[in-house]
């Protein structure tokens, strides 16, 4: 019988995992699973838990937002690679972005069988500086959203909550005057907003297409938008966000590269997985040649 550590945010989303417990638990003792659940504290909890037990555990099973799967793989890149058992993930956050690369069934007592006994696949990390992140970094326009509306609010409006925060943001815009080199040149200019990611969507919205992400490639996607001037080039960009098709009129460029350097004048924020990942006037974003490896469902 192999071991699985369980780890859940019992807050993320409106706490709906913890009228689900029965069931998980039970889909991980069908699969054969031998389990040791854990609860999250607080902030960072994840992290030192998954860091601490894991080694100790054929597999990890967790259930959360991306916030708590960011965590539980920060903990596992502090470990060697081999100490690092494979991660089965039931997400139940407001977003649950990085779910959408991985084809998981509906329901979660689906999901935990499929945690519990999938085939793990290799997936890319990026790093930002000394820290790591499992699908985006990201700088400009909304970044902030997620990390700065409160959990009540978001349990409440769900993904609605970040439109509101968002739009309430509208009129205070600002630009970024940056140097982005990449594998392929250098780009420089003001821009809006940049994400570099190792996912398929980000929000739902804005990613690369779907045929062009691996997420074992050793290569990170990036979407940069330049600050619009008018209303036209404005609308310009959104189009083709929405359509994810760019090109230079547009005013938004897609990119893949193994290295992003991003430098500018004063410190930029950046989120990490929708966290607030610190203030950077040199951002050394690249991808980690040791892999996590995660439980896929359909390829």
């Amino acid at each position: 019988m192999e071991k699985l550590l369980f780890i859940y945010n019992p807050h993320a989303g409106k706490g709906r995992v913890r009228g689900k417990l029965a069931g998980i638990l039970n889909a991980f003792t069908r699969s054969g699973q031998l389990v040791t659940a854990y609860p999250t504290q607080g902030p960072g909890d994840a992290a030192r838990c998954a860091r601490e037990l894991s080694p100790d555990h054929d597999r990890i099973a967790v259930c959360g937002g991306d916030g708590t799967l960011h965590e539980v793989i920060t903990g596992l890149m502090e470990l060697p690679e081999s100490a690092r058992p494979p991660i089965g993930y039931i997400p139940a956050g407001t977003t649950n972005d990085f779910a959408r690369n991985l084809g998981l069934p509906k329901g979660m007592e689906e999901m935990a069988a499929l945690a519990a006994s999938g085939e793990p696949r290799s997936v890319d990390i990026g790093r930002l500086g000394e820290r790591y992140f499992t699908y985006v970094a990201a700088l400009g326009a909304f970044t902030d959203v997620s990390y700065n509306t409160p959990q009540q609010f978001k349990n409440i409006f769900g993904h609605l909550a970040y439109v509101l925060k968002g739009a309430s943001e509208l009129a205070n815009l600002q630009s970024y005057p940056l140097r982005v080199e990449h594998d392929g040149g250098v780009l420089e200019g003001d821009f809006l907003y940049v994400m570099v990611s190792n996912t398929v969507s980000v929000g739902g919205l804005i990613g690369l297409p779907a045929e062009e992400v691996s997420l074992d490639d050793g290569l990170l996607e990036a979407v940069l938008v330049r600050m619009p001037q008018t209303v036209a080039q404005m609308n310009a960009a959104i189009y083709a966000l929405a359509r994810q098709e760019y090109d230079q009129d547009s005013g938004v460029t897609g990119l893949h590269s193994s290295r992003f350097l991003i430098t500018c004048a004063k410190p930029v924020p950046f989120t990490l997985d929708g966290e607030f990942g610190g203030a950077y006037t040199q951002a050394d974003i690249a991808a980690v040649n040791t892999p996590i490896r995660i439980v896929y469902g359909q390829a």
